[in-house]
């Protein structure tokens, strides 16, 4: 698979790399060397992936409580780098201002993914990052979450800063992602999916890259690129 996945792959590779997310969360999880922490990274991300984004829906209008960002902090650090004073911090805000804030931020996002993230900004221990993770779970059809290696699957991308600027650079990319898949036909896909496939193909690329060259192997058999390529050399 070309190494500029993000430009150069077509929907039909998006859609494998989707379908191995479980095994990439898998490769990560298994990298924990803390007690349980291979479980509970997997029990978190269920949790963030299903449970959260249908409790968040389900309200109206919608928002977060204090409970729901402490544990979708955890989930963050366990899927990325840790850092437990975060999660110590996160736990000082106050529950009122953790609904009302998240409230005004749902409200926004439609409009302006900017204004949603300085919202949530205003919240202890949350930066651009988090917000973007918030924002996710409760708006996967307007906000990518701003993964580390998702921003480094993306070619110019780097150096990350975590600013609120890098953030609005790199969910533009993933809009411009989306409208090119869209019109490869793809119905179901959403900023927060492509998102996940890009984390999802940087951790396979560095752990095992065998099953994204099976990828490509199977897209030139569909395409009939390598008798194509017999042809030319036997000419």
């Amino acid at each position: 698979m070309s190494e500029n996945f993000f430009n150069s792959a077509n929907l039909e590779e998006w859609e494998a790399v989707s379908k191995l997310y479980p095994k990439a969360l898998e490769m990560r999880a298994s990298k924990i060397t803390k007690p349980g922490g291979k479980t509970s990274l997997m029990e978190l991300d269920k949790w963030f992936q299903e449970d959260l984004p249908e409790v968040i829906s389900s309200r109206n209008p919608r928002y977060l409580t204090k409970e729901e960002l402490t544990k979708l902090m955890k989930w963050k650090l366990s899927r990325g780098k840790f850092r437990p004073r975060l999660t110590e911090m996160v736990q000082t805000n106050d529950e009122e201002l953790v609904q009302t804030v998240s409230t005004k931020a749902f409200q926004k996002v439609s409009k302006s993914l900017k204004g949603a993230i300085k919202e949530l900004c205003v919240l202890k221990a949350v930066g651009p990052a988090t917000a973007s993770a918030i924002l996710a779970a409760g708006a996967p059809e307007h906000a990518p979450f701003m993964a580390d290696e998702s921003m480094n699957a993306i070619p110019g991308m780097g150096p990350l800063k975590y600013t609120a600027g890098q953030y609005e650079d790199y969910a533009a990319e993933i809009k411009d992602c989306l409208k090119r898949l869209e019109d490869e036909g793809s119905e179901d896909w959403t900023p927060h999916k492509v998102e996940l496939t890009l984390w999802t193909h940087y951790i396979i690329r560095q752990m095992k890259p065998e099953l994204l060259k099976a990828i490509t192997s199977k897209k030139r058999a569909s395409t009939g690129e390598d008798q194509g390529k017999k042809r030319l050399k036997a000419s």
